[in-house]
């Protein structure tokens, strides 16, 4: 199967958006790793990203080439902005971008432009047959009424937005406002309406909202609305347009007229838009299975009437003085660490749990292990150093072996042989006495490891770790790749059988790419062992 690398660029506080995206790799079983791009390092969504990537701001004349270069890098395939300034430029460079192999979820420049000035936005508005309030770029010109409403022409989130109650307060406001657009004020219900497009502009998908609740433009309450009118009018929009990817439309529905008036048009996923996924649209869904070259998901049962309500939450960026991850350098001797030093005693943590392969035993030793099951059953000689030799040059070693000697019908066997076989496993010196004294201060142990079922358990026995342990989590076992970490299931699990805060807890690991997603985002704290023989280590 292949792993996925989508970047979101502009990623900022998209943490639904995000987690929308690891609930449809959940579901479809594929291997997602999302990267994110920001030009802070303080940005929450980063948190919840596998791989976080600091860029310069979009207006810099090498934000282009450094996009490029993550892209090549990290071996993108998908760019998928979440921002309207980043828009513009990204529609620019969409060929550059997409010259050096990454896909990028963008629609063509001249259909950007229209989005980003409110008057062209109108006159498509117009061309569809869909009312619009009539906007003008003179406020002396205006004859539409009041309450009348001032915007930017090519403004977004409702900044510098305002409504006007006369033409005294309009003249005021347009001194303020550079290349602003009067329109009449439309008063009635407000809605967004979702729609998600192939690459080519086929329309997928559509689910208006009502929005119930705003601040700063985003939905804070929502409601699924299929009202019919406005999903046809959506189509009429959409067979016009043929966005590339996500498109996210305002409308007002008139309290005195009962008429649709459009407002504006984001070719983008919108805040709001990861509420329409949980109602049913499979837009991120579509999305992972456009890029397996899989057929895009187009039947989708939508919860009507489905209300949502959106809260804040917030997440350690860094911990300072306080904590932060620790770094633990260890040679290729053992496990250096006490209670006392790692201050455990100190921030009253009541549970440690830790990563297994080359966290607690070098997993170089059950790689040699296996080597020499397989030798052994193959009866050639230096055979287990062959195999060594190609692991080390980053080759498949069983692959390249069984293809020297000319065997490679007996590859099945070899694999099963391999992961199957009773290992001869030590863990690290230090590592015993650390759990029996952390066991002494009262204080909880256990083991999430990912891998396959058997191999795992074999490793556990060998190191005799289920009567060192309190609780081990093989995540296979509770149903395959996708609750591997950084799922956070697992976690989740043993903090509940504990019934210890996440606080208070604390995960050790050799991995950081992997390991302390999960444990960051629910707030435990983390210590990152770097052993020198490490597999994972830099």
């Amino acid at each position: 199967m292949k792993e996925l690398h989508i970047l979101f660029t502009g990623v900022g506080r998209r943490v639904e958006l995000l987690q929308a995206f690891r609930q449809a790799a959940l579901c479809l079983g594929k291997d997602l790793k999302i990267y994110g791009a920001d030009v802070s390092n303080t940005a929450p969504a980063l948190a919840y990203c596998d791989f976080s990537r600091i860029i310069c701001g979009m207006r810099e004349d090498h934000y282009i080439l450094e996009l490029i270069e993550i892209c090549r890098k990290d071996r993108i395939d998908l760019v998928i902005p979440t921002i309207d300034t980043d828009l513009l430029v990204l529609a620019e460079n969409k060929e550059k971008i997409e010259a050096s192999g990454t896909k990028i979820m963008v629609s063509p420049l001249e259909k950007i432009r229209i989005c980003r000035d409110k008057r062209k936005t109108s006159k498509l508005f117009d061309a569809c047959g869909l009312h619009s309030p009539a906007p003008v770029d003179d406020w002396k010109a205006y004859k539409g009424g009041f309450p009348a409403f001032i915007k930017p022409r090519d403004g977004s989130s409702s900044i510098n937005a305002f409504k006007v109650e006369n033409v005294t307060e309009l003249s005021v406001y347009a001194q303020q406002i550079e290349n602003y657009i009067v329109q009449p004020f439309v008063s009635g219900e407000e809605y967004t309406i979702d729609i998600f497009c192939d690459f080519e502009g086929r329309m997928l998908s559509v689910v208006p909202r009502r929005r119930l609740a705003v601040r700063a433009g985003e939905v804070l309450k929502t409601q699924i609305c299929m009202d019919r009118t406005i999903i046809r009018e959506a189509k009429v929009l959409t067979e016009a347009f043929k966005p590339c990817g996500p498109l996210t439309v305002q409308m007002i529905r008139d309290e005195k007229s009962d008429r649709n008036y459009y407002i504006e048009i984001n070719p983008r996923f919108g805040g709001g838009v990861p509420l329409s996924m949980k109602a049913g649209a499979r837009s991120a869904e579509t999305i992972l299975k456009l890029l397996s070259h899989e057929k895009a998901c187009c039947d989708m049962e939508l919860a009507d009437g489905a209300i949502y309500s959106r809260y804040e939450q917030s997440v350690c960026i860094d911990e300072g003085s306080a904590w932060g991850t620790k770094l633990i350098r260890q040679g290729s001797a053992g496990l250096s660490m006490t209670v006392s030093s790692l201050g455990i005693d100190r921030w009253k943590i009541k549970g440690v749990i830790f990563d297994l392969d080359d966290t607690l035993y070098p997993e170089k030793q059950y790689v040699r292990s296996g080597f020499q099951a397989v030798a052994d059953f193959l009866e050639i000689k230096d055979a287990q150093k062959k195999l060594w030799s190609y692991f080390e040059k980053g080759l498949y070693a069983i692959d390249e072996f069984l293809k020297q000697i000319g065997r490679e019908d007996l590859k099945a066997q070899c694999l099963e042989i391999y992961r199957a076989h009773k290992p001869k496993l030590e863990l690290y010196q230090g590592v015993c006495e650390l759990i029996t004294e952390l066991k002494n201060f009262g204080i909880n142990t256990g083991m999430i490891t990912d891998g396959r079922p058997e191999g795992q358990r074999n490793k556990i026995a060998a190191l005799g770790l289920e009567d060192l342990m309190d609780d081990i989590i093989v995540t296979d076992e509770l149903g395959g790749l996708q609750f591997r970490k950084p799922n956070d299931i697992s976690f989740r699990i043993m903090q509940n059988r504990w019934r210890i805060p996440y606080e208070q807890l604390v995960y050790v690991g050799d991995n950081p790419a992997k390991d302390f997603q999960a444990a960051r985002q629910l707030g435990m704290k983390t210590i990152w062992v770097a052993h020198r023989d490490g597999l994972y280590r830099k």
